[in-house]
């Protein structure tokens, strides 16, 4: 039988600030009808609009950015990753400036978010992407590829000099549940020997000691925020999941990262779709 399209049963709002712009910024979820999709718009920008899609990603240094039409949105990753992760297939998220606010820094709290909004049928059935070859990207040193398998599947491999890292691996095969304990709580990480440079660039001007697991050469300085002993990786999987998402509907395979990025992982898509007998819709 098929499976019916999830939205959410009301409106919720959330607040904070931005992670690479430093400025406030509120995020609005409404619900929206069958076949909508998750649709960005700029409440600053005369409503634009845009859809969140690989074919509309046009940056992905320190996150992914959707722009259409002049209009952008950015760091829309760990928002697309709680969507997917609460099965969410349409969704209406306003924002009023540059990005949604990092909140947490990860997807739980945007999880937070869609629990409080709640969930609900909206007529149609969901279609998913059966991958059918494999796509590969990238190489053997740092790469991702979609395999076939018969449920959706993530492994994930990093490896940084930083002892507080070194080498971490991670697999997880997709449910709600599993996303909610294992990977959402994730947070994103940094080096603070790139700070001032990246705050000069425009980036990580919101980002801090709260919202970020920093790093000081082989030194966590805020341990107390880990929530996993590997959570770099497993936040790494939470950057794939929503970069994924942008795949306009859910990925049947099994996908490896190996040192990836959401470069790569844009990339992934343009070739899977790139050629139509790489996949099917079911």
């Amino acid at each position: 039988m098929a499976t019916p399209r999830r939205t959410l049963a009301s409106e919720a709002v959330a607040k904070g600030i931005a992670l690479h712009a430093g400025v406030p910024a509120r995020l609005h979820l409404k619900p929206a009808p069958p076949g909508t999709g998750v649709v960005f718009r700029r409440l600053d920008q005369s409503n634009a609009e845009i859809p969140a899609l690989w074919s509309n990603v046009t940056e992905t240094r320190l996150g992914t950015v959707v722009s259409k039409n002049g209009a952008s949105v950015g760091v829309v990753e760990h928002l697309l990753s709680a969507l997917a992760g609460a099965e969410v297939d349409d969704c209406i998220a306003e924002v009023d400036g540059p990005e949604p606010p990092i909140l947490d820094g990860d997807a739980a709290s945007y999880l937070a978010v869609i629990e409080q909004a709640g969930l609900a049928e909206n007529g149609g059935a969901r279609k998913s992407i059966r991958v059918l070859k494999p796509v590969i990207v990238g190489d053997d040193a740092e790469g991702a590829r979609l395999l076939p398998a018969a449920r959706t599947e993530y492994f994930y491999e990093i490896e940084f000099q930083s002892a507080a890292i070194g080498h971490q691996t991670f697999e997880f095969s997709f449910s709600p549940g599993g996303y909610q304990r294992d990977i959402a709580p994730a947070r994103t990480f940094g080096f603070l020997s790139d700070a001032e440079r990246l705050r000069a660039a425009g980036f990580a001007r919101g980002a801090g000691v709260t919202n970020t697991l920093v790093l000081d050469g082989d030194h966590l300085l805020n341990a107390g925020l880990r929530r996993f002993p590997d959570e770099f990786v497993r936040h790494k999987i939470l950057d794939a999941i929503g970069d994924m998402k942008l795949a306009g509907a859910p990925i049947i395979a099994r996908y490896e990262g190996r040192r990836s990025s959401h470069k790569l992982n844009n990339a992934l898509l343009r070739a899977l779709f790139a050629n139509p007998a790489n996949y099917e819709t079911v």
